[in-house]
């Protein structure tokens, strides 16, 4: 089954790489004997539906979720695996059809106020000064 993330991206699944394993949480006896957690893995390199420019913004906007170029989500919210397996397609087309809409904020470099300048510069000899005054006097002897 192909998943659609937009009008004009369609990932196929054979791209796609599905891990099944036994649940963690409610379930019971059912948690021993059914694996139902599902795990979905993509990778980003070997994929050939993505262009390259496609292919850097994913990695910028998901690179704190990126583990060796590839996109690995875990469900199992639900004793079902087939309800986990909807539901990681779901999860998944959203995270990247965000993140290849998630535009890049530039920093607009401002200069600090002549206030905050002058606030500093005060801080910094308040505190030389009782540093100072903490320090025992030299004698010094000729």
């Amino acid at each position: 089954m192909d998943l659609k993330i937009t009008k004009t991206l369609v990932i196929p699944s054979n791209e796609i790489k599905w891990r099944f394993s036994r649940s963690s949480g409610p379930g019971g006896q059912n948690v021993n004997k059914i694996e139902s957690r599902v795990e979905i893995i993509f990778d980003l390199d070997d994929s050939k539906v993505l262009n390259d420019y496609q292919k850097e913004i994913l990695k910028r906007n998901l690179k704190n979720k990126l583990v060796n170029n590839s996109l690995r989500l875990a469900v199992q919210e639900h004793r079902n695996q087939l309800l986990n397996r909807q539901l990681a397609l779901i999860k998944f087309s959203s995270i990247i059809k965000n993140a290849l809409n998630k535009s890049l904020k530039l920093r607009k470099s401002t200069q600090p106020t002549k206030a905050s300048q002058k606030k500093r510069v005060e801080v910094k000899k308040k505190r030389g000064a009782l540093k100072k005054s903490r320090q025992k006097e030299k004698i010094y002897q000729i």
